[in-house]
């Protein structure tokens, strides 16, 4: 009786888990005002900005969402690439840099993410003094 009441439990919560992640992604799918969804808009930046990406870029991309775990990496890879685009958009850049991937990835990700990019921009001595309004603008 122990395991079936246990068993019961288990399949509760993780059907619960996983009807939050997806009602999540329903609700980023939902058209806003503009009849555009958040997704629609990262796919749309992304796509007019592929041009500017080089291999050293999208490497570097790779390097900072590395401590993502595996089964969430693709996801949180394409949010912040498409932060960036839009950044890339707003300022009419030319081509990716440096700067413009770490602000991106700054505003894409929330505050708990940051301690890791520090890490990861001090092993590549990358001094971080210049996105420190980033990091404290950020969500």
């Amino acid at each position: 009786m122990w395991f079936i009441a246990l068993w019961s439990l288990m399949i509760f919560i993780l059907v619960s888990i996983g009807g939050y992640f997806m009602f999540r992604k329903f609700l980023k799918k939902m058209p806003k005002e503009d009849g555009k969804s958040i997704l629609d808009w990262q796919d749309y930046y992304i796509n007019e900005t592929l041009h500017l990406w080089t291999d050293d870029q999208k490497k570097f991309l790779n390097e900072l969402v590395d401590p993502v775990p595996e089964l969430f990496r693709e996801i949180a890879k394409l949010k912040i690439a498409g932060k960036i685009g839009e950044l890339a958009m707003e300022e009419n850049a030319s081509e990716m840099h440096e700067a413009l991937i770490i602000r991106g990835y700054i505003i894409a990700t929330p505050k708990r993410d940051h301690k890791f990019l520090r890490k990861k921009l001090k092993e590549k001595k990358i001094d971080a003094k210049p996105y420190e309004e980033y990091f404290r603008q950020s969500s």
